[in-house]
């Protein structure tokens, strides 16, 4: 059930995806260069401004939703943090994700700063659609948690802080704190569909980096 639910939700949101219309859908089988991509980025940056944590203006169309969650992980919290914040570790273990395209990336001030696309190409109709989520993810090195910030269509933004807590020498909690910003029609879902690919990505993580896979 889980899993047909996860289907249906990427496929509502392949259709939104299309009904946006600010770019056409990408096929997988023509799959877009890392210049194209990072020109996409670029864009996003540039137009959507969505490194900006800032609360919809009321009346704007756009609503905000907040969830914390938490999992632990029988391992050290370095290690953990290592494994955890690269996202090429999460290929095959988040749903639908293919490929992390990387565009830059460099340090300021002990924070190591990534522009980055994820690209999920996602069964729709009969059809793979690619769907382009553009991100800056800062890295706190030495006080254990990470920052991201994403766009994708349509118009969908998230501000995450992912905290990694050592309760051990071999224990740490990661804390998941999410926020998303998306059309009014489409914040429950967008809310209820991106805690479920968190949850459903920690728990992977988790297994991977016990069993000693990462």
């Amino acid at each position: 059930m889980k899993k047909l639910l996860r289907v249906l939700a990427a496929q509502m949101f392949a259709t939104a995806f299309v009904l946006a219309a600010v770019a056409g859908p990408a096929r997988a089988d023509t799959p877009p260069t890392d210049a194209e991509l990072a020109a996409e980025w670029q864009e996003a940056w540039d137009t959507h401004k969505f490194y900006k944590n800032v609360p919809p203006a009321p009346g704007s169309g756009v609503s905000r939703a907040s969830q914390s969650i938490s999992i632990e992980i029988n391992a050290p919290a370095q290690q953990v943090f290592k494994k955890y914040s690269d996202f090429n570790n999460h290929i095959g273990r988040a749903a639908f994700l293919k490929r992390v395209a990387t565009h830059k990336e460099w340090t300021k001030a002990g924070v190591r700063y990534r522009n980055l696309t994820a690209i999920e190409d996602v069964p729709f109709e009969g059809q793979i659609v690619s769907l382009h989520t553009h991100a800056q993810q800062r890295l706190h090195l030495s006080k254990l948690f990470y920052e991201t910030d994403t766009w994708s269509l349509p118009g969908v933004v998230t501000h995450q802080k992912i905290v990694f807590k050592k309760l051990g020498p071999q224990k740490t909690k990661v804390t998941e704190h999410l926020t998303f910003d998306a059309p009014d029609e489409l914040i429950d879902f967008t809310v209820a569909n991106g805690v479920a690919s968190h949850q459903q990505t920690q728990a992977a993580l988790k297994q991977a980096i016990e069993s000693g896979q990462l």
